[in-house]
């Protein structure tokens, strides 16, 4: 894990998202790409079939999508899998979940930060279209509570768009104060426990967005499966993995002084180790990660979730309005 240089956390609303930004958010909304029924009156376009469920678009198909909807007819003609997107006016729950772990604390630009500006645009379409969005985080200190996550209450409606911002400025605030002692864990099992306390209290229908660097020692996927449906709910589940250039290619930290003999500390288990950083030991790093990155896309798929790798020099914007759009959470 590669730390970068400290960056202020934003400190308000408007550092969060900014004016521009928001501005594009209020033409998008929340779609799932599986038939999910609401509670209550929303203003959320579905794809769930019913007797007032209309035609509304194609897109390619994506793995962990639901094969009785691919189009056979563009299928025979173009030989390329196209989903097809119905319609309904409903209410939709989502489910924002915000890796806040050590391992997401670094990184230029910072990952942490770059996730919660991604859980806020997102919690933010979620509002103003009358949906309801709950926010939850996990990998802080648990200070004087058991639980291994943070959460807050479902809220809906544009009003509350000032209360889940301030829950997320909160937790880059309390991120900021994490001493070295209390960064020290057990990254898999507080993944477990976490996932399986989030996939329990997740009740109903809905659309699970897990946003997490998936830097996470241990054999940890068994985790994700807490968070595709039980018999308390069903669930459409997206992975989004942030990971900062430097993490995709260390080569580019040269300039930064990750170059010769260092000796590196692991922020998640504070385990430190002697290394050279020649351009032989930068060819098993890339190795390595592309070994894990092949796992984690295997387990994703294997559960019907949608992964997403995003560099952390994407904009966010750019990232909402193309990556996620295609990818038929954004519509």
């Amino acid at each position: 894990m590669l730390a970068g240089v400290a960056e202020s956390p934003p400190k308000t609303l408007d550092d969060l998202l900014g004016p521009s930004l928001a501005a594009q958010l209020d033409r998008l909304d929340i779609l799932s790409r599986k038939m999910l029924a609401g509670k209550l009156p929303g203003e959320r376009r579905s794809k769930r079939r019913g007797r007032s469920v209309e035609f509304d678009d194609f897109r390619q198909y994506v793995p962990g999508d639901d094969l009785r909807h691919i189009d056979w007819n563009i299928l025979g003609r173009l030989d390329k899998l196209f989903i097809k997107l119905f319609r309904e006016e409903e209410d939709l729950a989502l489910h924002i979940i915000l890796d806040a772990s050590p391992s997401m604390d670094v990184g230029n630009p910072s990952k942490l930060v770059y996730a919660a500006r991604l859980a806020a645009a997102l919690g933010y379409i979620g509002l103003v279209n009358q949906n309801r969005v709950s926010l939850a985080t996990f990998g802080l200190p648990r200070a004087d509570s058991l639980s291994p996550v943070q959460q807050l209450a479902p809220l809906r409606g544009r009003t509350n768009v000032r209360r889940l911002a301030d829950f997320v400025l909160e937790m880059l605030l309390a991120s900021s104060r994490r001493t070295a002692a209390s960064a020290t864990r057990v990254p898999a099992d507080d993944f477990l426990a976490a996932m399986r306390t989030l996939g329990k209290a997740s009740a109903g229908r809905g659309v699970i967005v897990l946003i997490s660097d998936f830097l996470i020692p241990g054999d940890f996927h068994q985790g994700l499966s807490y968070l595709t449906g039980s018999a308390l709910g069903t669930f459409d589940t997206l992975a989004v993995q942030v990971l900062s250039p430097g993490e995709l290619d260390p080569a580019r930290e040269a300039e930064a002084g990750l170059v010769g003999d260092l000796r590196l500390t692991d922020v998640e288990t504070a385990r430190g180790v002697e290394v050279t950083v020649s351009p032989a030991s930068i060819a098993m790093y890339k190795a390595s990660l592309s070994r894990h990155q092949q796992r984690l896309r295997e387990e994703c798929a294997r559960r019907g979730i949608a992964h997403f790798l995003v560099p952390t020099d994407t904009p966010v914007d750019k990232l909402l309005t193309t990556t996620l759009r295609r990818g038929g959470l954004l519509k």
